[in-house]
């Protein structure tokens, strides 16, 4: 059920779809959805998290080409993630995480893992191109950061061939392992 719902929400959007319309829109009743997802806002965080893994399963799967740089898979991640399909989605996200940072309660299991679920893959991936373990947890906070950020501002601007130099700028920093600073003192 979720993919259905996932695949009208790419081809419709969200709006102000009402849980009986969408029911309708599905061919299934609204206390059908309300069993799944307990209310639109559950349904919707569940959207979003089934996109996220499906973002983390893209990642994963490119991840398994050893002969691509951390540099390369951003690129290719980059193209996928903004994909002007995916961007009910993104819209979609960045409502969904606000709403938790907010401290809205059916929000905040996006919580759980929004950053951490991508670090450790992002850093081993850079710990394979040489980046020492602390660095590599650094450089991938950043990059996630970095691209979040490059989506709102896409979302926002539509300026495609800025936030695409803004990423090879970011990207360009993967091929140079980071130092840590000394300790002070």
């Amino acid at each position: 059920m979720l993919a259905d719902v996932i695949a009208h929400v790419a081809e419709h959007g969200v709006g102000e779809v009402s849980l009986r319309q969408l029911a309708a829109a599905l061919g299934t009743s609204h206390r059908m959805l309300i069993y799944h997802f307990g209310s639109r806002d559950g349904l919707l965080v569940e959207v979003v998290r089934a996109m996220e893994e499906r973002q983390r399963a893209a990642f994963a799967e490119m991840r398994r080409e050893p002969a691509a740089s951390a540099a390369e898979l951003g690129r290719r991640m980059w193209r996928q993630l903004s994909e002007p399909e995916l961007a009910p989605f993104e819209r979609l996200f960045f409502e969904i995480y606000g709403q938790a940072l907010q401290g809205r309660a059916y929000a905040q299991p996006l919580l759980d893992g929004v950053v951490e679920d991508w670090l450790g893959p992002m850093s081993d991936l850079l710990v394979r191109d040489g980046h020492p373990p602390a660095a590599a947890r650094t450089q991938a906070r950043l990059a996630l950061a970095v691209t979040r950020g490059l989506l709102l501002d896409l979302l926002a601007t539509g300026d495609r061939d800025g936030v695409d130099l803004a990423m090879e700028q970011m990207l360009a920093a993967f091929g140079h392992p980071a130092t840590p600073p000394d300790p002070p003192g």
